[in-house]
């Protein structure tokens, strides 16, 4: 977001009030004072109120199937890893991503199915190649901090790296495209990946919907890059499980609307 220095404001409108209210550009000038500050503090205000979500979803766990090592939760059987995913999209449509919005929401989402691709023992060599492709055209220093970061700490972590180098909306897109794919994998092998939910997992699941989608709809007035994900996204608000049934049953319920969702940001 675009900031007027505190500063700059203060020495505007003193030099309205010095001037009087003579002429009207002398008006027209403090109507921009005025407009400018208070835009100033809309936007200070989402800002606080999108740092507060990051952290709701910083202290969420990730989905039991994804989880650093399952942490012994989930494990697919040698006859189940036998049967390959055709669900999963191909490292290739990281060539079709032009502009950075869509470079990161792929990259987002080719790291869920790189993670897929592992649990069913499936070579992740071209995952690996495109991903590494683009890390470097996006060429985020804020994705340093990973290197040294456990999983569980990842999202909060990255969130204030990714602040610091001005890029927190492009946070919010890899946010919502991971959880996109992530919803769409699940909802492709639920009798299998949700084994590993309990009903607290599952509410969390859907609570994500709630954080990333608030995050993206404050943004969107800033950013008509977040606009298509942000709708893509709100498609997903029928989910609202807080048990792992429900779950299961609101996954095959809004199926075409997963499906729609996974579309709309990985075109």
């Amino acid at each position: 977001m675009k900031k007027l220095s505190i500063l700059a404001v203060a020495f505007a409108a003193i030099a309205f009030a010095a001037c009087g209210n003579k002429t009207a550009n002398n008006t027209e000038s403090a109507d921009s004072v005025v407009k400018s500050f208070e835009q100033e503090q809309i936007e200070a205000s989402i800002k606080m109120h999108v740092d507060s979500l990051a952290s709701e979803v910083g202290k969420l766990k990730q989905l039991p199937f994804l989880q650093a090592d399952n942490e012994g939760s989930f494990k697919l059987t040698k006859e189940e890893k036998q049967v390959k995913p055709d669900y999963l999209l191909d490292p290739s449509v990281a060539e079709n991503a032009t502009t950075l919005a869509e470079k990161y929401r792929i990259m987002a989402a080719l790291e869920v199915d790189k993670n897929i691709a592992k649990l069913y023992e499936m070579s992740i060599d071209d995952y690996e190649k495109a991903l590494t492709k683009l890390g470097a055209d996006i060429n985020d220093p804020s994705f340093k901090v990973l290197e040294n970061t456990s999983p569980a700490e990842t999202p909060q972590v990255l969130y204030d790296s990714m602040n610091e180098n001005s890029r927190i909306n492009y946070f919010w897109q890899i946010a919502a495209a991971s959880l996109i794919e992530q919803i769409y994998c699940a909802s492709k092998n639920s009798d299998k990946f949700l084994a590993a939910f309990d009903d607290d997992a599952a509410a969390n699941t859907t609570f994500r919907v709630v954080l990333i989608l608030d995050a993206l709809n404050r943004l969107a007035e800033y950013d008509p890059d977040i606009k298509p994900v942000a709708e893509a996204l709100a498609t997903l608000d029928t989910l609202n499980a807080t048990t792992v049934a429900e779950l299961k049953s609101q996954l095959a319920e809004a199926k075409e609307q997963i499906d729609a969702a996974r579309k709309a940001i990985t075109k």
